[in-house]
């Protein structure tokens, strides 16, 4: 993984001077890094929390001039060059850039797109990618698109690189949105809420009087704050599979990721649905949208008392859930399961 690479470069003497790395993760190597000189930029809660944990002290923008970077390559394309481009923006001429990713992330199209702008050193191959040097030029070179700019993945929204579906609306979350009832109870989570589409189409509904949007991902929370202006909305930077609120809420909507990274895991969407039942009343009802092929109807009866399809499509199914069970405590059977 990308510590081994990291040691590569860095398990000797570490490196001189201020260093900023832009998304570094819980799982980087970090124990080359002394953490008085070493900025870390992540914007994702779990790996803040975890950054925080080893003595580090991550923020959400570079701030300040630097000695040398690395910048760790995400998935998005654009993301990607969003992060090269603020890493350049924040070191001197001549610094060293090191870019550090997985060949499934694309770290070959970036060597070769870099390699045609600037002067590219030191190539080193490990557990399927590559990190590499770039000397800095001693003029502008980075193209002026590659740094983050607002989209407009729909009217009246804006959204970021590298924000989830950030070119148009999920097509799970309109599906989810078209199956939810006229009215909805008063106090919902939107647990997952990304930049805020489909809390916008939560909010038209007659009956809600608070709603609070869960995310990990603070550019899509930032982002969903500029799309959101209504007062009932409540924004929380956190962990879906931990966030609690003081009161018991009494709806919970959610499109749930299964996925870290290009790997499947439906586990992920499995804890969203233990945390939406440990957020509801027992009256309390849970609204979601899954694609058609995983397997949580067991998981939804595990802490749940009536689970059902409400509908859906060969890509999509619509579950819906009541009834969240309390451990410790007998749960009355429940009329009308469907299976």
């Amino acid at each position: 993984m990308a510590g081994s690479r990291l040691e590569l470069v860095f398990g000797g003497l570490p490196p001189e001077g201020r260093l900023l790395l832009i998304g570094a993760s819980a799982e980087s190597d970090m124990i080359h890094f002394d953490t008085a000189r070493t900025q870390i930029v992540q914007r994702m809660f779990p790996d803040v929390q975890a950054l925080k944990g080893q003595g580090f002290a991550p923020v959400s923008q570079a701030e300040g001039e630097f000695d040398a970077a690395v910048v760790f390559l995400p998935r998005a394309r654009a993301e990607a060059r969003a992060r090269i481009a603020e890493a350049v923006a924040h070191l001197a001429d001549g610094a060293s850039l090191w870019i550090d990713g997985q060949k499934t992330d694309g770290v070959d199209a970036v060597l070769k797109e870099l390699r045609g702008l600037a002067e590219v050193e030191e190539v080193h191959s490990r557990a399927h990618g590559k990190i590499f040097r770039v000397t800095l030029p001693k003029s502008d070179w980075i193209p002026e698109d590659w740094a983050a700019r607002d989209h407009e993945p729909a009217p009246g929204f804006v959204t970021r690189p590298g924000v989830f579906s950030a070119d148009a609306p999920d097509p799970a979350s309109e599906a989810l949105a078209a199956h939810l009832p006229e009215k909805l109870p008063s106090r919902i989570v939107d647990l997952g809420a990304g930049w805020g589409w489909l809390s916008a189409q939560i909010l038209k509904h007659p009956g809600v009087s608070t709603l609070h949007l869960v995310e990990a991902d603070s550019v899509a929370l930032d982002c969903a704050k500029r799309n959101l202006t209504d007062p009932r909305a409540q924004f929380h930077w956190a962990d879906a599979l931990d966030f609690r609120l003081p009161e018991p809420v009494n709806g919970v909507v959610m499109n749930p990721p299964f996925h870290e990274g290009r790997i499947a895991n439906p586990k992920l969407g499995a804890g969203f649905i233990r945390a939406a039942a440990k957020l509801l009343t027992g009256s309390g009802r849970l609204w979601m949208v899954a694609n058609r092929h995983l397997p949580y109807e067991q998981t939804l009866r595990d802490v749940f008392g009536d689970v059902q399809e409400l509908g859906g499509d060969s890509r999509f199914k619509i579950l819906t859930a009541t009834g969240a069970k309390r451990p410790g405590k007998p749960q009355p059977s429940p009329k009308g399961r469907r299976r």
